[in-house]
């Protein structure tokens, strides 16, 4: 924890650092986890994001918002990544203050890095406009908030399909 007064120190917060967790079994499957990015400014989505991910297997990271993931995944200003995690899904919020959810996605999918990554939008507001607009530039779904057991279910669903298929390697590309 940094400590205020004069200088360079910055305040680490829960809300500014990325929040990485893992559940791993005794048998040490952390490693062959899939990795979610969940992006949202509300801590209280965040965390119940992270609970119902983690409870379905998911080692997760939470960052408060897009210029955050973008750091995080290496796409920031600086273009170094934060970590060298893998990351095989990203779930966002879709309204954000500074970068939404919609502009993140649009990153992502214009980086030939990470456009294989499957996006998924979430969102209070259900405004068929703007899921479309989501689907059309690449999102794979566009859930509703609160989110459900049962969109984490179809989502782990999805992703065991594209694993299967091997048509999403760990590392971002395609087989």
């Amino acid at each position: 924890m940094g400590r205020k007064g004069s200088g360079d120190l910055q305040l680490r917060t829960e809300d500014s650092m990325p929040s990485t967790s893992d559940q791993s079994s005794e048998e040490g499957e952390s490693t062959s986890q899939l990795h979610v990015l969940a992006v949202d400014d509300s801590i209280i989505d965040r965390k119940v994001i992270e609970k119902l991910l983690k409870n379905s297997c998911y080692r997760v990271t939470t960052v408060d918002s897009g210029r955050r993931a973008l750091d995080f995944l290496g796409l920031g200003d600086d273009h170094n990544a934060v970590n060298d995690l893998q990351v095989n899904m990203i779930i966002t919020d879709y309204c954000m203050p500074g970068m939404s959810g919609y502009d993140l996605l649009k990153r992502v999918k214009e980086s030939s890095k990470l456009k294989e990554i499957p996006v998924v939008v979430m969102s209070s507001e259900n405004v068929p406009s703007r899921k479309r607009r989501c689907l059309d530039e690449g999102a794979e779904e566009f859930i509703m908030k609160p989110v459900q057991v049962s969109d984490v279910k179809r989502l782990r669903d999805y992703m065991a399909r594209v694993h299967e298929e091997g048509r999403y390697c760990r590392d971002g590309s395609l087989n």
